[in-house]
């Protein structure tokens, strides 16, 4: 079933899966900008606010890329988002005073993150209803092929020099932008020079299934975005090197590669919410259990149990934020959807190392509190709205 439903996807499909795998190989400094930022001498705090920076400019880039996305086409913001990406990629690289680091953090996180609500919203525009759940598998196994190969090679790179993983990172991020332009379409584009920005989100906000999912999604990603932030310095502190961190993160990658998308077969016959909040708890619990882990073994087994949530909740997130949205809001919906990852990567690491440097296992804790908050949330179905009272 899941090769027939793999050969219905159409050819722009692939290009896009092709052009996601180049790209994501190429995410070398994210993973690692915690470890760079501490090895100029700034402390862990000041390092996870860094990353918090990178992902106040994800945050803005997932409200402006959703309307880019509905306005300009899906290509077009692909390709400005590849473009400008390696651009702030190369002037981060050459920053060491505190103030021009978080500056240009935020620039790189605006423009790296500007084209996902896009490539989502493509994924909606070129494949079937009953395609979805598959087609996102797919995009998620080609952003995971290049995940698991990434990290390993980023931590290679990083024992030599962290100069590397920024040139890598541009010029892989060029290649997807020269790959959007010459091969993928527009995809549709709906929003009229007569339509207010804030529309979309006003019909968003009405929908309370919609909202109550964002809120999970907020949640969950506090807990999620750990594994670039103190994730690394729990490696750290456990006598580990960059080198093993990068193969522990790789795992997350090779288990989606082998197995997600044949669980998507699994996930596919039963309601997305009840997969969501299943995905959600175990992401969570996993997360929470690195506290308990010094040895590699031990770290791996965490690892392989938030990842088990990841290919449970993810593609059919993906499928379930498309069904939910209006066609002409579908960008806009993606961008808010992104805009919860965003939050998650703004509230978590910053929050994440403040408390991780007081306590640990406080950390930790709370983040089993977060995986029970969000599958709660996730799970429930609020009454319909009565649109005629």
């Amino acid at each position: 079933m899941i090769r027939e439903n793999l050969r219905a996807l159409p050819a722009p499909a692939w290009i896009l899966f092709g052009g996601t795998f180049v790209n994501r190989f190429g995410t070398f400094v994210v993973p690692f900008l915690v470890l760079y930022v501490t090895r100029l001498g700034y402390s862990a705090s000041r390092a996870g606010l860094t990353l918090a920076a990178y992902g106040s400019g994800h945050l803005i880039a997932s409200l402006a890329g959703g309307h880019l996305a509905d306005r300009a086409g899906r290509r077009n913001t692909i390709a400005i988002s590849m473009f400008f990406s390696a651009t702030a990629m190369m002037a981060l690289s050459q920053a060491h005073s505190y103030y021009a680091i978080m500056t240009l953090a935020t620039i790189a996180g605006f423009a790296a993150e500007l084209y996902r609500p896009a490539a989502s919203a493509l994924i909606g525009d070129l494949v079937k209803p009953e395609q979805r759940i598959t087609a996102f598998a797919m995009y998620r196994f080609a952003v995971n092929l290049g995940w698991a190969a990434g990290p390993a090679t980023a931590g290679f790179l990083a024992d030599r020099s962290f100069l590397l993983l920024f040139v890598g990172d541009a010029v892989t991020s060029i290649g997807y932008g020269f790959i959007a332009l010459a091969f993928l379409p527009h995809g549709l584009r709906h929003a009229g020079h007569g339509e207010r920005f804030s529309e979309a989100f006003r019909v968003a906000a009405r929908d309370k299934r919609f909202m109550l999912f964002l809120a999970a999604s907020v949640l969950v990603t506090t807990a999620d975005f750990q594994t670039g932030s103190t994730f690394p310095l729990w490696v750290e502190r456990c006598g580990h090197s960059s080198s093993t961190y990068g193969l522990l993160l790789s795992i997350n990658g090779v288990l989606i590669i082998l197995l997600e998308l044949a669980m998507t077969s699994w996930t596919s016959r039963h309601p997305p919410q009840r997969m969501i909040a299943l995905g959600y708890l175990l992401s969570g619990l996993g997360i929470a259990a690195t506290g308990l882990a010094h040895s590699v073994p031990a770290l791996a087994a965490t690892v392989c149990i938030w990842t088990l949530g990841e290919m449970i909740a993810s593609p059919v997130t993906g499928a379930y934020v498309t069904h939910l949205a209006p066609e002409r809001y579908r960008g806009r919906y993606n961008g808010l959807w992104v805009l919860s990852w965003a939050l998650g990567l703004v509230i978590g690491p910053s929050l994440g190392t403040l408390t991780y440097q007081y306590s640990p296992p406080l950390l930790w804790s709370s983040c089993a509190v977060i995986a029970v908050l969000s599958a709660t949330l996730a799970i429930i179905r609020p009454a319909p709205r009565n649109d005629s009272a």
